[in-house]
């Protein structure tokens, strides 16, 4: 596109072109330098910006404030310049935890301490967060009995575990005139694993495979508990039982 500037003529991209000075004029936006850091802002409906961070100190621009103490007791409201007087005082920041109250509602806290610890308490939160995993187990309507056991022995472990399990029967040739026997076979094997899961979606045929969902009767959070408290029973047991003298 070309942009006539003055007499001159100039090639640009009409991407990030802004009003010149003059009148009907363009010139381009101004770019970062190399390695500037980026500002990141929200935007709302009406495309004004929001700040992630609750605003603090001088950030406040509002005549009064209604103050909370670091220990969580009602000093009331407050003059902002009161408010930021009594935080330079006791070496805390003030902090904007309610921005909508009317007036706004101020703490005084170490923000940077807070700051720290609610990233240790995502953090953990992340950790307790249970992922549902759902295992597969194929299996054919001939299956021989050692491998059912070994298969199945594979299914109780992963209901132990807490994590759901899929079971396929996969039939093939002549077998598909027989689902009858994928699902004896299915049912069979919800029978015997009765104490560690439960069918949550019956036996139902899909294309040439019969299929089956298991869930397990403990929740992960508590199977991966007793695991944990199982690997501590041993550690301890272990360093109890030390080498003794003669």
């Amino acid at each position: 596109m070309v942009v006539r500037c003055g007499a001159r003529l100039a090639r640009a991209d009409v991407r990030g072109l802004l009003p010149c000075p003059g009148a009907g004029l363009l010139h381009e936006r101004p770019t970062l330098a190399r390695g500037a850091p980026a500002i990141v802002t929200r935007h709302d409906d009406r495309g004004g910006a929001i700040s992630v961070e609750p605003r603090i100190n001088d950030r406040i621009r509002v005549p009064e404030v209604r103050l909370v103490g670091p220990n969580g007791e009602q000093v009331g409201i407050v003059r902002i310049e009161d408010a930021l007087r009594l935080a330079v005082e006791a070496d805390l920041d003030l902090v904007e935890v309610a921005p909508n109250g009317k007036p706004p509602v101020c703490k005084l806290m170490d923000y940077g301490k807070f700051k720290y610890e609610s990233a240790v308490k995502a953090r953990e939160d992340r950790k307790k967060q249970v992922n549902t995993v759902i295992k597969e187990m194929k299996l054919r309507p001939k299956i021989d009995p050692h491998d059912y056991e070994t298969k199945k022995g594979h299914v109780v472990r992963f209901l132990k575990q807490g994590d759901k399990v899929k079971i396929t029967i996969m039939f093939r040739g002549r077998e598909q005139s027989r689902p009858e026997l994928g699902y004896r076979l299915l049912q069979k094997l919800a029978e015997e694993i009765t104490e560690y899961g439960v069918v949550e979606s019956a036996p139902k045929q899909d294309g040439r495979n019969m299929i089956m969902v298991v869930a397990p009767t403990k929740k992960k959070a508590d199977a991966r508990a007793e695991r944990e408290a199982a690997k501590q029973a041993s550690a301890s047991g272990s360093s109890d039982s030390g080498p003794t003298e003669a």
